[in-house]
């Protein structure tokens, strides 16, 4: 029994149990499942994912869990992953077993303890999980999820999102809403729901007596077209547009003859005479999908909540991502709790989306006062005017401010990587375009683009090249309102951010452009000038969503139509609809002015929690992590001179959270950019003054290479050379065979000339104990 492995404890002992107990047959599934593929980490490694040994599955349901251990340890032993992967799937029951004993721990009332066997069959689990029977809940378990013939597999947190939404529509709720962050695909979420209604022909009767009638709602034609794309799985005479080209072929009439309808709010809303909605009947659709539902779908005074109270009798399904009560009291107050959530910070943890660092640009004209020494070219300034970050370029322009911003963050990113910028109005989009294409390094003159209202099609194709992962061409984009949201371009690396935001909410909508993941995209840099990094303070961050406040009152009606899907918000400044709009100043620095701009860059870091931290708090936690690993400096000193220990070091930091990405950003925080990583660990432990990579490579050269000479010498010295100009990760032993093969054309040559590989070795290892010695 000791012998076991696990994998012979789970065929011979779990497997005939489970096989026995009915699982596996008759529609029941057993499953290994992956639930997440850990934290994406720089050099294109993960942190610690995570994998249920047995998922077991009946009418659709993850019913339950169950973690196996080999016969040789306690059943015990799986017991607390059993609790967390049943927590994260949302099943009933956790069960841990060594093929001899078993576990069982009911998630929803806390009782747990040893069971005997046998197994409960699948319907035994259902019956204890749904006390209740209900007929939808049935009917949608018996419909398999659209998977494209397997192709692609639901995540664990869609599946839970799908099945919260459909168990509250099978218990007759009528506003149902689910908070997910952007990219982590809300709109798969909505194909799978309306597939399981459709193929169990789901409606409003109460009956399966016909298809449903599906409306998807959206506000901005980009995303009703990616909605519509991914449902092309439904039958073609299933699926039809309402758009003004469909109206005007049908003679002025909306389609109807149709399970599943696509269109955006302003279209719906318009018409010759009547609103085009109002010629459905109020009860026409069975179920309305909302998408980006936040963004003023449930407000009381919009037309959209007219639109809404319209199809009062639908279920409606509201999108959103993470939105907080404080700013959306409506969503929630017409919505209710969402039966699920899914976090930024889950899906940066579990590897779903990208992690971001945050670069806060400081600078000495963050702020302008006019003094009279620089010229004033149009407008009206007095001197002694103050202007603040809101003020810029929407009723003060300074060409020469803009400039310096766009030559510090083009000076210091990859010119190469794509790249999205905020700008305050579209004017000053087009502005900064210019200033970009005036010193980027490429030669390609469509290397940045503006795409704001004012750019139509063209700005439309601009943002189809972008997204276009083949296409390097245009690089970077200027825009103001217009991209915050519904641009699925998985490879953005940089988001520059050159104007103020204007709510938590617009923040994470920004945020969301970044976080799809992309093969070697280990993370992206958000460029902030303009102080939005403060938000991170905001305990609504990322945390759950406030009680909404109560009413203060009758609102005041907002004083003009809300802008359009495409439409650009006005402009701030400017003195009220009955005057003229006052001229915007346009002041030019002095050239003592400029020279005077200077920038104080910072960064921002994440603790595992997912929260902000200061640098002196990032290297206080590092400090203390080092602690429990590191007694004292001799014992950092042996490690580091072996390469197989210090790569086993590295790799015991990178699953606290330190890879190589934050590491580097430990070098320029204790100053040290050309010091070794020894150095800068031995400074945070023991306050030793780093040392240069350059200096340790002299010492050996000029002391600790006596042993070596002729062709071996010559090798360590190439050796030498590339640490010092790339640093200690060309000590690895991985590396040796390249060198190799760089000098003598390849490994086996070099083992000849050298000696035999383990005579190469040794004076690779013995090179490394000289260059730590001291």
């Amino acid at each position: 029994m000791h012998d076991e492995t696990e994998a012979d404890t789970r065929a011979e002992r779990i497997d005939p149990v489970l096989a026995a107990a009915g699982w596996g047959q008759n529609g029941s599934k057993v499953r290994r499942e992956v639930i997440c593929p850990g934290r994406i980490q720089s050099g294109g490694t993960r942190g610690k994912g995570l994998s249920a040994d047995y998922v077991l599955i009946h009418k659709g349901q993850k019913l339950a869990v169950l973690e196996a251990k080999r016969a040789g340890v306690s059943h015990r032993n799986g017991v607390g992953q059993a609790k967390d992967y049943a927590t994260r799937l949302g099943s009933r029951y956790a069960y841990a077993s060594n093929g001899l004993s078993w576990y069982q721990i009911d998630m929803a009332n806390g009782a747990e303890g040893d069971m005997d066997l046998p197994f409960p069959t699948p319907e035994e689990l259902w019956d204890r999980t749904f006390a209740d029977q209900n007929d939808w809940r049935e009917r949608f378990g018996a419909v398999d999820f659209e998977t494209d013939g397997g192709k692609w597999e639901l995540r664990y947190y869609q599946h839970k999102a799908i099945t919260a939404a459909l168990e509250a529509l099978a218990k007759g709720d009528r506003r149902i809403l689910l908070t997910l962050a952007t990219g982590t695909g809300k709109t798969s979420i909505a194909f799978q729901i309306a597939w399981k209604l459709f193929q169990a022909k789901w409606n409003l009767t109460g009956e399966p007596v016909r298809r449903p009638r599906i409306l998807f709602l959206a506000d901005r034609n980009i995303l009703a077209d990616q909605a519509y794309n991914a449902f092309s799985a439904f039958p073609n005479d299933a699926v039809t547009r309402i758009d003004p080209d469909t109206i005007r072929k049908n003679h002025g009439k909306p389609p109807k003859n149709a399970s599943l309808f696509f269109t955006i709010f302003q279209t719906f809303m318009t018409g010759e005479g009547e609103p085009v909605y109002t010629q459905y009947p109020p009860d026409f659709f069975d179920f309305i999908v909302i998408d980006e539902c936040h963004r003023g779908g449930a407000k009381d005074e919009s037309e959209w909540r007219r639109l809404l109270e319209y199809f009062e009798p639908a279920v409606q399904l509201g999108l959103t991502a993470t939105p907080k009560r404080k700013h959306n009291a409506d969503t929630y107050a017409y919505f209710g709790d969402p039966v699920y959530t899914y976090a930024l910070r889950d899906g940066i943890e579990d590897g779903f989306l990208t992690p971001f660092k945050v670069r806060q640009m400081a600078s000495t004209i963050d702020e302008y006062v006019y003094d009279g020494s620089d010229e004033l070219v149009t407008g009206d300034v007095e001197a002694g005017e103050a202007f603040s970050e809101g003020d810029f370029n929407t009723r003060i322009i300074i060409p020469e401010r803009e400039l310096s911003r766009v030559k510090e963050f083009m000076g210091q990113l990859d010119q190469r990587q794509k790249t999205l910028v905020f700008c305050a109005t579209q004017d000053h989009a087009a502005l900064v375009r210019d200033l970009i294409n005036q010193v980027k390094d490429s030669k390609n003159p469509h290397y940045c683009h503006r795409v704001t209202a004012d750019d139509g099609a063209v700005g439309e194709q601009h943002l189809r090249d972008f997204q276009d992962n083949d296409k390097t061409i245009p690089t970077v984009l200027t825009t103001s309102q217009k991209l915050s949201t519904g641009v699925d371009a998985r490879n953005i690396r940089h988001i520059v951010l050159m104007r103020p935001i204007r709510s938590m909410i617009e923040f994470k909508q920004i945020i969301g452009r970044g976080t799809r993941t992309y093969e070697g995209k280990d993370f992206f840099t958000i460029w902030d000038f303009v102080k939005a990094h403060e938000n991170f303070n905001d305990p609504e961050w990322d945390g759950e969503p406030l009680e909404p406040e109560p009413p203060r009152g009758p609102r005041v009606p907002p004083a003009g139509p809300e802008p359009g899907p495409d439409e650009e918000p006005p402009e701030p400044g400017g003195e009220g609809p009955e005057e003229p709009p006052r001229e915007k100043i346009v002041v030019k620095l002095s050239d003592g002015s400029v020279r005077k701009i200077k920038y104080i860059a910072s960064t921002t870091y994440w603790s595992p929690e997912g929260k902000p931290i200061s640098a002196a708090e990032f290297l206080e936690r590092l400090f203390g992590d080092l602690s429990g690993i590191v007694p004292d400096e001799d014992h950092l000193r042996t490690v580091w001179s072996d390469p197989d220990n210090r790569d086993h070091f590295l790799q015991q930091l990178s699953d606290r959270g330190y890879d190589a990405d934050r590491l580097n950003d430990i070098r320029r925080l204790v100053d040290a950019p050309d010091s070794d990583l020894f150095d800068v660990l031995s400074y945070v432990l023991f306050t030793n003054p780093p040392k240069t990579r350059h200096e340790r490579a002299d010492n050996v050269r000029s002391v600790g290479m006596t042993d070596a000479d002729g062709d071996m010498k010559d090798l360590l010295l190439a050796i030498l050379a590339a640490y010092e100009a790339r640093g200690e990760s060309e000590l690895a032993t991985k590396k040796l065979g390249t060198f190799l093969t760089a000098r003598y054309g390849s490994v086996s040559e070099g083992k000849e000339k050298l000696g035999g590989l383990a005579t190469v070795k040794d004076a690779f290892r013995n090179m490394q104990t000289s260059l730590y010695s001291n």
